[in-house]
């Protein structure tokens, strides 16, 4: 990542010139200050934003990024929890939204982290959902504007406009429920380009869910857009995207703004220092393999396997997991890499076979992979992988209680109750060791950021003591100093408790920090596996269709 610096200052330095960007602000954010579940998360936060300008907001999870931009979009959480200090100008004009229509009406739109798409309809109706075309008839004289009739065809070419600005091949007919995550994502980015007004576009980690490749697209995109005058915020934790596309960089630690200065004085690694307060380098936590380690035995074998996960389909995958190694899985988007470990864990219809340790394992059974001690963080962490609603303490503990009876009493007659204690025990053990920010154990999960909430989701699993974990996308929308967290701590459990891994990632440099070997995943089989420390040609080539001549020994 390092040594790409200087080309994407050469490839950002070459773009700027094309910008118009006003000496007068768009949108002006003046000493914001806001109080959250007890705790200060911003304290007088001001910048500008330009017309036509891209400003990089970075910073750790809980720094107060999303806070700050759900100040500006209007999201009802604040104004529940009391509101907040500081003005915020739009074209020299004071704004408090009341609501998010009220910022969309301003100019003001918003993707966030999740998606906010409804799966049974088509792209094209998730983009102009309440700006629909429709066409005259004689009957909305009598009956008013109810009775107006869709106009489909100039909705598809509304639709097929927004995402040919994003650069990608998504039909505007295909359903949301069939679309990869990137896709959806794209689907979300297209659905905000439509709206004729906008002035601000904010873009919560957008290419979080996305390759490089795709997250290269899109960058292009925005490009295009800062050249319509469009002012973007960008929140990402790829910090070369921030580097590439931004005009201005602030960053925030611990609700405080610690820099704001133009992308070209800024590195990769300065960055990195400022959002956590230390120096960040690049770590990798792959150990050196042993003879021992050759001869371990085949703890999951797959055989013909076929998985019909919509987005990312699965036609024919064989594969070896040797016991205690950490096996990556990469390849595009679409291709699927992710159905790979949702079809073992039973969440789509699967067929083939699983020898696991020896034994078959059911397939289309989730309890039954979680019993033989198979555990699973999804990326989809709000649909699957946690209960927003509940405790900290409780979404770490909920699984582990349901199959292994673990952090539960038994008293007098058969009956079961909760280990309150134990409960709060393992909730700060895993609180402490994956510096999850929150107000402690009995905190709802639906109340932290994103990135703790992901870091839930690997202690959930971590609390169930597998022994083999499936890890999709586990550092999806965490930031660098988090994802060095949590990656050290997979690899600790690895070590220590010889837990077997199988690790699915769209950034390659993340599976080549931590694997023993990657297997590459290209129209639903793998078409070749490596070894982590292959030449990124081999892998890129492997990500492209292409089986290489001549092909490592997997032993």
């Amino acid at each position: 990542m390092f040594q790409a610096f200087h080309l994407f200052q050469m490839i950002r330095s070459s773009n700027k010139g094309e910008r118009q960007i006003s000496s007068n602000p768009l949108l002006s954010i003046k000493n914001i200050q806001k109080d959250f579940y007890g705790n200060k998360v911003l304290e007088d936060i001001s910048f500008d934003l330009d017309r036509g300008e891209i400003v990089g907001l970075v910073g750790e999870n809980g720094a107060g990024k999303s806070t700050l931009m759900n100040i500006l979009f209007g999201m009802p959480v604040i104004q529940k929890t009391g509101g907040y200090k500081g003005t915020v100008q739009l074209n020299g004009k004071d704004i408090c939204f009341r609501d998010p229509v009220d910022a969309i009406e301003a100019g003001i739109g918003m993707v966030h982290q999740e998606f906010f798409l409804i799966p049974s309809f088509t792209a094209t109706e998730n983009i102009l959902l309440n700006r629909e075309s429709t066409q005259y008839n004689f009957l909305v004289e009598l009956f008013g504007d109810r009775l107006q009739k869709l106009d489909r065809t100039a909705m598809k070419e509304r639709a097929i406009r927004a995402i040919q600005t994003l650069g990608v091949d998504i039909h505007p007919d295909t359903l949301v429920s069939e679309m990869p995550v990137s896709y959806k994502q794209f689907t979300e980015i297209a659905r905000e380009i439509d709206r004729e007004q906008m002035k601000v576009l904010v873009l919560d980690e957008p290419t979080a869910v996305m390759t490089e490749s795709e997250a290269s697209t899109f960058l292009t995109a925005m490009k295009r857009l800062a050249a319509r005058g469009i002012g973007q915020i960008f929140i990402s934790h790829r910090l070369h995207e921030i580097l590439e596309v931004c005009d201005k960089i602030v960053v925030l630690r611990d609700g405080k703004v610690i820099k704001n200065i133009p992308a070209s004085e800024a590195t990769l690694r300065n960055i990195a220092s400022w959002m956590v307060g230390r120096e960040v380098g690049t770590t990798s936590f792959r150990r050196a393999r042993s003879a021992d380690d050759q001869d371990t035995s085949v703890l999951l074998s797959i055989d013909k396997l076929k998985v019909d996960m919509p987005g990312e389909r699965v036609k024919n995958v064989s594969l070896e997991v040797r016991e205690g190694e950490i096996l990556g899985i990469g390849g595009l988007a679409g291709q699927g890499k992710l159905g790979i470990a949702n079809g073992i864990m039973g969440l789509y219809p699967a067929q083939g076979s699983i020898i696991l340790n020896g034994k078959p394992l059911p397939l289309n059974n989730p309890l039954e992979s979680l019993k033989a001690g198979v555990a699973f963080i999804s990326e989809d962490r709000r649909g699957v992988g946690l209960l927003l609603n509940e405790s900290l303490k409780l979404n770490i503990a909920f699984t582990a209680m349901q199959v292994k009876d673990r952090f539960i009493k038994r008293l007098p007659g058969g009956i079961k109750w909760q280990d309150w204690n134990e409960l709060d025990a393992s909730a700060k053990e895993f609180i402490d060791r994956l510096e999850i920010r929150c107000t402690g154990p009995d905190q709802r999960v639906v109340e932290l950021s994103g990135g703790n909430q992901q870091k839930v989701c690997v202690a959930k699993v971590l609390a169930m003591e597998p022994k083999l974990l499936l890890a999709s996308e586990p550092t999806r929308g965490i930031d660098i100093g988090a994802k060095q967290l949590v990656l050290e701590v997979l690899r600790e459990f690895n070590q220590r408790d010889r837990t077997t891994i199988v690790m699915t990632s769209s950034e390659l440099q993340e599976l080549r920090s931590i694997c023993d070997r990657i297997a590459i995943v290209y129209e639903g089989e793998i078409v070749g596996i490596v070894p982590a420390d292959a030449p990124m040609e081999d892998i890129g080539l492997l990500m492209l269709g292409n089986k290489l001549v001549d092909e490592p020994t997997h032993a």
